[in-house]
């Protein structure tokens, strides 16, 4: 029989492969809060101070001795089905690129064991970051962007230590690769022709947690997860063979941002359990996306330029979990998710805006040992300005607004070996 090391081992990588597939953006600017099923039921809420099952690993690693018997596994799978349209100030509809939202699955596993009873160990395997969109070509903004594509695979060993009954820590590294495609029309002297960059980096990062317990029912958390630096190389091609001596490798910088959260958990009588948080995110370290030749006649120029200009963002919520019998609860949640786009720097690859959520959700206890939860989640997102207008290398002008909204449903599985 293998051992639970095996036997984790072998889902981790089945996991990883999983997380190759497009992502989309559900979170402010291309941040993925879909990281559990558990958590969506409360809209996220609180995670920092949840530790409901084995994604404490990458909420808050502090939590990872809670409940911990023995050998834990939770695998969370989450699909999102976003929807954004693109209508001109013109009024005309002929050229508005269709539906760019492109729905996506997105999955995760987390593990976590004892080692004694002040010290557990965990693993988080999950997609911190993403994007996906894909307008319909021909359509007005086609030299600005046709198809975004961005994956990360996140892996987060990770430890967490009981100082005392109501004290914990917890931290960890992570080990992430970021994966990007973008295509946009290449030239109107050459029909049909698109250009397509492609490139990936791995990077390093760490996070940390705290958790504090009080005798009143009341958890209090904390964490910190570091920014990631990226040098992201690559190729810039082309779909006409007009265009092949413009062809080259290329490279670009960027740095994935930080974040830090707060977190409530209250509990009311045997029944009740109320989450709350703020999370801020450094989304400020991302101001343009330069991408630079590094051979061929065009080495060391510039081959695109975009300006992002990010703010920081913010996002807090509240949640509601309510033991309906000892193997059943129901949850609810609600959240605010602020974006760091501005409108004047608003682009077709992400037409991001603020965002307000609600949840549903329920857990089951199947058995003592395998545990499941379901979640869904209905996104408003406001309506978004576009004032884009680029003056190279082909002059173009997207005047009007975005329009989107986003469902969201999801399943994990839990059990303790």
């Amino acid at each position: 029989m293998e051992s639970s090391g095996v036997v984790a081992l072998r889902i981790a990588g089945f996991i990883g492969a999983l997380l190759a597939v497009p992502c989309t953006v559900e979170a402010s600017g291309f941040q993925l809060q879909e990281q559990s099923a558990s958590g969506l039921g409360v809209a996220y809420a609180g995670m920092a101070a949840g530790t409901q099952d084995a994604s404490t690993a990458f909420w808050n690693p502090a939590g990872l001795l809670e409940r911990a018997r023995g050998l834990e596994i939770s695998g969370a799978s989450v699909y999102v089905m976003p929807h954004t349209r693109y209508r001109s100030d013109s009024g005309s509809s002929s050229l508005d690129g269709g539906d760019g939202g492109v729905s996506s699955l997105i999955p995760s596993m987390y593990t976590r064991a004892p080692v004694s009873e002040k010290v557990a160990v965990g693993l988080a395997i999950n997609a911190p970051f993403g994007l996906s969109t894909d307008w319909d070509s021909p359509w007005q903004g086609m030299y600005q962007a046709i198809v975004s594509k961005s994956e990360t695979l996140n892996i987060n060993p990770v430890v967490g230590v009981r100082v005392n009954p109501y004290v914990s820590f917890g931290g960890g590294v992570s080990y992430q690769r970021l994966k990007a495609k973008l295509t946009n029309a290449a030239s109107p002297l050459v029909a049909g022709s698109e250009g397509r960059l492609d490139g990936e980096d791995w990077a390093w990062g760490w996070n940390l947690g705290a958790l504090l317990d009080l005798p009143s029912g009341t958890r209090l958390g904390a964490t910190y997860r570091s920014h990631t630096d990226y040098t992201i190389n690559g190729t810039l091609g082309f779909n006409n063979l007009a265009l092949s001596a413009l062809e080259s490798n290329v490279t670009t910088s960027m740095r994935l941002p930080a974040s830090a959260s707060i977190a409530l958990s209250q509990r009311f009588g045997a029944n009740v359990r109320v989450l709350a948080d703020y999370t801020w995110t450094e989304w400020k370290s991302i101001q343009a996306l330069t991408v630079v030749a590094t051979e061929g006649p065009r080495q060391g120029t510039v081959v695109s330029n975009t300006a992002l200009n990010f703010d920081n963002s913010w996002r807090t919520g509240m949640g509601l979990e309510y033991s309906v019998r000892d193997s059943w609860l129901v949850r609810g949640g609600i959240a605010y998710d602020r974006s760091p786009v501005r409108s004047a720097f608003r682009t077709p690859r992400l037409p991001d805006a603020d965002r307000t959520w609600l949840s549903i959700g329920a857990h089951w206890d199947a058995t003592p040992k395998l545990s499941l939860d379901v979640g869904s989640a209905y996104l408003w997102v406001q309506k978004a300005s576009s004032e884009s207008v680029v003056t190279s290398p082909v002059p173009s002008t997207l005047t009007g607004e975005y329009r989107s909204h986003i469902v969201i449903v999801g399943s994990q599985a839990s059990y303790r070996f």
